[in-house]
Parts: C-alpha cells; sequence; structure tokens
C-alpha cells in the first residue's frame, strides 16, 4: 500500500493537487495524508517562549484544522468512491515543510504531492517556497503540480540526465511503479556538452538502460545548449505529461532553485514535476 502525503491550505490549488493524486493512483490502493499546518500570526512571536496551549489559542486552530480537513474528505470520497483509498486527517502547529519531513520519517512515507503555489502564491513564480524548500529537504520524492492542471495519465514522461550518477532502482521506484501502472514511454534526454561520454557516464547511462529495461523508453542524445533551452525545445516537438528530475548537488536543478537568472529563464511549468532527492 503506498503511503502519500498530500499537504493543504485549504486553496484551489492545494485541492487541484490532492484531486490530480488521486487520480494518478486510482488503480492503487493508498493511504493518503491530508495534513494541514497552522501558525497563526497572534502567537507567532509568543510560540518562541511558549506554546500554543499556553497562549490557549491551539486548541481552537486544531479543532478548525481538522473540521475542514474532515469536510475535504468527505468530499473526496464523495466525488472519487474509492474503496482503495484511505484517508488520514493530520493538522499540526508548526511550519509546513518541518512538519511533512517529520511525517514522513515517522510514518515511512513513499511520496509527496503538493501544488506548486500556495493561497497567495504569484503566478509568474515558478515554484512557491514551501515547494522548493520541501524539496531542498525531503527524503522523499516529491511532486508538484502546476495550478490549473487538468488530470493527464502521464503517458509520456521526460527525464532529463547528465548521467553524473549511478542510478539505484530503489531511488527511482516511485517513476518505475508510475510507468508500469500508466503504461507510459520514458524519453530520456541528454545534452551534449561537445564532447563524449566519459566512461563513467557510459557506465550510468547503460545502468539507467537495464532500470528501465522493462519500460519503454528511448534515450535521445541533444546539441549544446542550456537545459531549459533543452527540455522546451523538446517538448515543443512531443507532448510530455510528466518531467522527472533527480536533485543532485551542483547540477541544473540545484541552480534552478538558487540561481535567480534562471529562475526568471523560460521555464515553463505547466505539466507535473517530480523530483528525487539526492542519490546515494
Amino acid at each position: 500500500m503506498k503511503r502519500i502525503i498530500l499537504p493543504t491550505d485549504f486553496s484551489e490549488n492545494a485541492e487541484n493537487a490532492i484531486r490530480y493524486a488521486i487520480q494518478l493512483y486510482m488503480g492503487e490502493e493508498c493511504t493518503f495524508y491530508l495534513l494541514h499546518t497552522y501558525t497563526p500570526a497572534i502567537y507567532r512571536a509568543e510560540c518562541l517562549l511558549h506554546s500554543p496551549g499556553q497562549i490557549g489559542l491551539g486548541d481552537a486552530y486544531q479543532v478548525s484544522a481538522m473540521e475542514r480537513l474532515g469536510e475535504l474528505r468527505d468530499r473526496l470520497e464523495h466525488d472519487f468512491k474509492n474503496p482503495g483509498h484511505h484517508f488520514m486527517l493530520h493538522a499540526a502547529f508548526n511550519t509546513l515543510v518541518n512538519e511533512i519531513v517529520e511525517t514522513v520519517e515517522r510514518e515511512k512515507i513513499d511520496l509527496v504531492i503538493m501544488g506548486t503555489q500556495g493561497a497567495t502564491g504569484a503566478k509568474e513564480i515558478l515554484l512557491g517556497t514551501n515547494t522548493v524548500n520541501l524539496i531542498e529537504k525531503a527524503n522523499c520524492p516529491v511532486i508538484a503540480v502546476p495550478s490549473d492542471f487538468a488530470y493527464e495519465p502521464p503517458k509520456e514522461i521526460l527525464f532529463p540526465t547528465d548521467y553524473e550518477i549511478a542510478y539505484g532502482e530503489g531511488g527511482l521506484k516511485v517513476l518505475l511503479h508510475l510507468a508500469k501502472m500508466h503504461t507510459s514511454q520514458v524519453e530520456v534526454i541528454h545534452i551534449s556538452s561537445g564532447y563524449d561520454l566519459s566512461e563513467a557516464q557510459s557506465t550510468n547511462k547503460q545502468g539507467l538502460g537495464s532500470i528501465l529495461g522493462g519500460i519503454p523508453h528511448s534515450f535521445h542524445d541533444l546539441p549544446d545548449q542550456e537545459v531549459i533551452e533543452g527540455i522546451n525545445n523538446f517538448r515543443s516537438e512531443k507532448r510530455m505529461d510528466l518531467l522527472v528530475m533527480i536533485k543532485n548537488k551542483h547540477t541544473f536543478l540545484e541552480r534552478l532553485f538558487i540561481d535567480p537568472v534562471i529562475k526568471r529563464a523560460a521555464f515553463h511549468l505547466d505539466i507535473p514535476f517530480l523530483v528525487f532527492p539526492v542519490q546515494d
């Protein structure tokens, strides 16, 4: 049974991501953790000195959050009527990212699926602060779902890579499972630097091919260009339903979140984005 965290701030974007998750795993037995955190402004400063209970407001926020989570669960159960899907409600006085990281460890979570923006997220921002921070800190895969994305099964999966790491089947198991479940085609793209692959890169490419052996896949070598440009150019020729990347230090994905120039680049995140943590 898959164990998946679905964070919510009760925004439309959050609920859209939750509905994407339910449809993505429609044929799979899952436990979904509907998770909400709260840090009311009235005691953000006070909480440095006292607990919410001491201030006397914690219980009220907890009750209100659990009521709204219950309403959300009831709505989802009514709309999807899937006996294989089970919902756990979780509200906590904590920051969202810290609570997710702690819950991932405590509950042996397989995956987090969340919206790219919260209730106040600006459309022009690639990923919201919580999404970026979670990708930085999470020890499990994260799928970020763009606002207003209408569910499409991930029949075509785009996987850019530089072949700089040795891939492990365990580290890619969410990708492998989704690809098998949806009979997907995985398109692996590598952008040439003008040099032949090193011996290590060639070995890693062969290893990735072995891992993907039971799944339809193709390898593509693109001419020297910026990674964003290569992704956009490939997508202009062939529709993709899911973008997959592995977050390794000093790679494009790391720069994507910290480099202001790249943040302003034409990287149009209009499909779900699956990010794996650093692989051992």
